[in-house]
C-alpha cells in the first residue's frame, strides 16, 4: 500500500526504478547472445590449442619413448630444461637470434619508415614490394637461396675473390663461428620487409600538420623522429616486437632446413632439440616440457610487449 502512494505520488520515480531493472535484464541478454556467438570460435579454440597444450604437460610429467608404457617422473624434466646443457646453449642461441630477427629489422624499419615517409621517392613502391617479398616467398624457397649464396662456391665467396678478399671467403653455414650470426642475418631479411611496411603505414596516418608545427619551432629530421613519429608508431612497435621476437624464440624451420642446428651444436634452438627428442631420439616427455617452457616463454614476452605498450599510451 505504501509504494503504491508512493507511485502515485511521484510518478518519476515510478519510471527511474524500472528503468535500471530493464537495462540490466538487457545487459544480461545481450551478454548471453555475445557467448552464444562466441561459442563456436571458443569450442575450436580449445580443442586445436588448449586441449594439446593439456596433453602436452601430462606427457611432459613422464618419462616416454612413444612405445613403452610411461615411467611418471614429475617435473624432472622441468629442471632438467635449465641444467641440460644443450638446452642451454639453445637459449644461448635464441638471444643472439632475437637480436637479429627483432632488434635489427625493427631499427631498418624504423629507419627506412622515416626517410620514405618524409618525402615522395622515385620507384618508391617497387622498393616497398621487393623488401616485403621474403614474407610471402616459403621458407624451404628461402633456405635453399640461402645455402646457395652463403655455400664455399656460393656467389658471396665469388665476389670476396672478385675484389681479392680471399681470406674471407668461407663456407659460412659450416662453419662453428659464423653460421649462427649468418642463419640471423637470413631471420633479419626475412623479417625486416614487414616491420618496414608495418612502419610505413603507421606514419602515414600521422598528422602532416604535427611535422609542420615542429618545422616551424625549428625541430630538425631527428628531432621530428623522436618527438613525434617513434611515440605515435608505439602501437606497430608492441605489434612487430611481439611477432618477430616470438618468431626468433620459436624458430625451427629455418634452422633446420639450412644447418639441422649444426656445425656441432653451434646453430641449435630449443625448437630443433625439441623435433630431436620427439622422433630421433624419442623421449617424448622430455620434448613436451621443451614445447609446454617455450610456449609459457613466448606468452610471458607478448603478455609484457602489451602491457609496456599500453602503460605507454595511459595519460
Amino acid at each position: 500500500m505504501a509504494s503504491a502512494q508512493l507511485a502515485v505520488a511521484v510518478p518519476g520515480r515510478e519510471r527511474t526504478s524500472a528503468a535500471p531493472a530493464g537495462s540490466r535484464k538487457g545487459r544480461r541478454r545481450r551478454r548471453w547472445i555475445g557467448l552464444v556467438y562466441l561459442a563456436p570460435g571458443l569450442a575450436l579454440y580449445t580443442w586445436i590449442v588448449l586441449v594439446p597444450l593439456g596433453q602436452s604437460f601430462v606427457y611432459s610429467l613422464y618419462q616416454w619413448d612413444g612405445v613403452s608404457a610411461p615411467v611418471p617422473v614429475g617435473v624432472d624434466n622441468y629442471t632438467a630444461f635449465f641444467s641440460d646443457p644443450e638446452l642451454v646453449a639453445a637459449l644461448r642461441h635464441v638471444v643472439v637470434l632475437v637480436f637479429f630477427f627483432a632488434l635489427l629489422p625493427i631499427a631498418l624499419g624504423l629507419t627506412s619508415a622515416a626517410i620514405l615517409s618524409r618525402r615522395r621517392l622515385r620507384g618508391q613502391s617497387a622498393y616497398r614490394w621487393v623488401l616485403f617479398l621474403p614474407q610471402v616467398i616459403t621458407s624451404v624457397v628461402i633456405a635453399v637461396v640461402w645455402k646457395r649464396i652463403l655455400a664455399p662456391a656460393g656467389p658471396l665467396n665469388e665476389a670476396l675473390r672478385a675484389v681479392g678478399l680471399d681470406s674471407m671467403a668461407k663456407s659460412w653455414l659450416g662453419d662453428t663461428a659464423w653460421a649462427l650470426p649468418s642463419l640471423g642475418l637470413i631471420g633479419a631479411w626475412v623479417t625486416f620487409g614487414f616491420c618496414m611496411v608495418l612502419f610505413i603505414a603507421g606514419a602515414q596516418s600521422i598528422p602532416t600538420e604535427l611535422y609542420e608545427a615542429a618545422r616551424v619551432d625549428g625541430a630538425g629530421p631527428a628531432r621530428e623522429f623522436f618527438s613525434i613519429m617513434l611515440p605515435a608508431l608505439r602501437p606497430q612497435l608492441a605489434v612487430a616486437l611481439t611477432l618477430t621476437v616470438t618468431a626468433a624464440l620459436r624458430t625451427f624451420d629455418l634452422v633446420w632446413l639450412t644447418t639441422q642446428g649444426g656445425p656441432g651444436s653451434s646453430t641449435l634452438t630449443p625448437a630443433v632439440l625439441l623435433y630431436r627428442r620427439a622422433f630421433q631420439n624419442p623421449d617424448v616427455g622430455a620434448a613436451a616440457a621443451i614445447g609446454v617452457v617455450m610456449a609459457v616463454f613466448c606468452l610471458v614476452v607478448a603478455v609484457l610487449i602489451q602491457r609496456i605498450s599500453e602503460r605507454g599510451e595511459t595519460p
